[in-house]
C-alpha cells in the first residue's frame, strides 16, 4: 500500500535564531502586510519577553490589539474563550509566547479563527513552536487528543531568552527530543510491516527525525552545563534547533491525511501516565524519556535500551517509576489508558506486552542505578 499525499503543499515554519532574533521580525513580517497582531501565552513567558517584542511590533508598524494570558492548560475551554475575544478576532496575526501548552493553544485559536501565527518559544521543553499539531488536555490535566493544525509561518526562537530560563524545561526538552528519532523510526517500520509503502515526504521525515537523535546525543551534556550558567553557545543553539525545528520538522513530514507516523510507543506511555495524578508534577519530557526505555524494551533492543538508559542517567533524567512518581501498581491503569490513544490507533501494540516492557524498563534503570 503505497502512502498517499493528495496535498503536494508541504507548509513548514519558517525561522529565526540566536540572542538577537527578534531585531528580525520588522523585515520578516514585512513580508506578510500584517497591519495589527494579538499576543497570547504564559504568564512568566510575557512578563519575560512583552516589552521587548512589543517595541520591535512598533518598529514594524503593527499595532498591537491586546495582550492575554492563555490560562493554565491547553484545553479547549480556554481555546474557546480566547476566540470569543474582539482584540483576538480583529488582529490580522497571532503572536503565541510561552511553552508547550501556551503555543498548542495558540495553534489552535488561529486554526478555528483562520488566522496566521507567529510562535515564540520562550523555554525549549518541546517542539511544539514548530510543529502544525496541538495537543489538547482535558479540564482534570488527562491527554485529551490531538489536532492538526498546522505550523506557524514563523518561528522566533531567541536563545538567550531560552538560556535564561529556568534549566529544567530545557532538561526536560532533551528528554523529548531523544524520542522523535526511535519513534518515527518504529512507527514507520511497524507501518511497513503491514504494508505501507512510505512516500518521499515521509522518508525525508524520518532522515531528519535521525539527524536530531544524533545531534542530542553529540550536544546535550555540554548545552545543559552552558544553560545552568545561562550562557548561549554553539552546543545550545544546536540542541535548541534539534528539539525545536528538526523534531518538528519530522512530526510535520510524518503527519499528513492519510497517514500519522510521529510517535508510538513513548508518547502513548507518557499518555497513559496522565491518569495518574501523582505524575502530572513532572515534565512531560522527563516521562516521555523514560518512554523511549519502554520502547527499546518493548521491541528488545537491548543495546538502544542500555545507550538510552545511560543517557538518561548522565543528564538526571528517569530511569525508573519512582523518578515519576510512579510504580509498577500504576501500569495496569497507565496501559489501560493507551488504548484511547492516537499512538494505539496509529500503530497498534500489544498491552500486555507494553506492560511487560515497563517493567523491563523499571527494571533496567533500578539495576543500573545500583551500579
Amino acid at each position: 500500500m503505497k502512502g498517499v499525499c493528495p496535498l503536494t503543499t508541504q507548509k513548514l515554519s519558517n525561522y529565526s535564531y540566536g540572542p538577537d532574533c527578534f531585531q528580525e521580525m520588522p523585515e520578516v513580517l514585512a513580508t506578510y502586510g500584517f497591519q495589527s497582531a494579538v499576543l497570547i501565552g504564559g504568564e512568566k513567558a510575557l512578563a519575560a519577553v512583552e516589552n521587548e517584542i512589543l517595541d520591535v511590533l512598533q518598529e514594524a508598524g503593527i499595532s498591537v490589539t491586546g495582550s492575554f494570558v492563555y490560562g493554565k492548560a491547553a484545553t479547549m475551554a480556554n481555546v474557546e474563550t480566547l476566540a470569543q475575544l474582539e482584540e483576538v478576532q480583529v488582529a490580522d496575526l497571532i503572536i503565541g509566547v510561552g511553552g508547550g501548552q501556551a503555543l498548542d493553544t495558540t495553534k489552535m485559536v488561529a486554526k478555528k479563527l483562520g488566522k496566521s501565527l507567529v510562535t515564540i518559544p520562550t523555554i525549549c521543553s518541546t517542539c511544539a513552536a514548530g510543529t502544525g499539531l496541538a495537543v489538547i488536555y482535558t479540564e482534570e490535566h488527562s491527554f485529551d487528543f490531538y489536532e492538526v493544525t498546522g505550523p506557524a509561518i514563523h518561528t522566533f526562537i531567541n536563545t538567550r531568552v531560552i538560556a535564561e530560563a529556568p534549566d529544567q524545561y530545557f532538561w526536560a526538552g532533551i528528554g523529548d527530543g531523544i524520542s522523535k528519532g526511535p519513534e518515527v523510526t518504529r512507527a514507520m517500520q511497524e507501518a511497513e510491516n503491514r504494508g505501507f509503502e512510505p512516500p518521499h515526504i515521509a522518508v525525508l521525515g524520518r532522515a531528519i527525525a535521525q539527524c536530531s537523535l544524533q545531534s542530542l546525543y553529540q550536544y546535550a551534556h555540554q548545552a545543559m552545563a552552558d544553560v545552568r550558567e545561562n550562557r548561549v553557545s554553539p552546543a545550545v543553539e544546536e540542541v535548541v534547533l534539534a528539539i525545536i525545528i528538526s523534531t518538528a520538522y519530522a512530526s510535520n513530514m510524518v503527519v499528513q491525511p492519510s497517514f500519522d507516523l510521529t510517535t508510538c510507543h513513548a508518547h502513548a506511555f507518557y499518555n497513559g501516565t496522565t491518569v495518574i495524578r501523582a505524575s502530572r508534577k513532572h515534565l512531560h519530557g522527563a516521562i516521555v524519556a523514560f518512554g523511549v526505555m519502554v520502547l527499546h524494551a518493548y521491541f528488545d533492543e537491548q543495546d538502544q535500551l542500555a545507550k538510552v538508559a545511560s543517557f538518561n542517567q548522565a543528564l538526571g533524567l528517569p530511569l525508573t517509576l519512582e523518578d515519576m512518581s510512579l510504580s509498577e501498581g500504576d501500569i495496569p491503569a497507565i496501559v489501560q489508558y493507551t488504548k484511547s490513544t492516537a499512538e494505539y490507533r496509529n500503530t497498534p501494540f500489544d498491552t500486555e506486552q507494553l506492560a511487560v516492557a515497563i517493567q523491563k524498563a523499571n527494571q533496567f534503570g533500578q539495576a543500573l542505578k545500583e551500579l
